[in-house]
């Protein structure tokens, strides 16, 4: 499946607009992580930790967006966007990634 953050995909015919399609990962952050990544901050550097977790959770937003891609019949997603939010309260602090696009039939 091709996925693209254009709204077309060069040499290709797009012959369906399925519909629009998502992938959300909301991820908790846990006190140690949160922890060593304020220490991280404070003496400078990157947060390898929250790097990594942030990476995995993008990868598993576009997979889900794909999944449902292909549910619909799609065989590719075009206008592709990541949007990242932090979601916060007294107690926890949690991210949330959001990948969206439209589902395609392409030739």
């Amino acid at each position: 499946m091709i996925i693209t953050t254009t709204p077309h995909i060069e040499g290709k015919q797009i012959v369906e607009y399925k519909q629009l399609v998502f992938g959300e990962v909301v991820a908790g952050s846990n006190f140690i992580r949160d922890f060593f990544a304020g220490i991280t901050d404070i003496i400078g550097g990157r947060s390898g930790m929250y790097e990594s977790r942030i990476t995995k959770s993008r990868k598993e937003a576009l997979d889900e967006m794909q999944k449902n891609a292909q549910a619909l019949g799609a065989n590719a997603v075009v206008g592709v966007e990541v949007n990242y939010t932090t979601i916060t309260s007294d107690a926890k602090s949690m991210f949330m990634i959001v990948a969206s696009g439209t589902a395609v039939v392409i030739r």
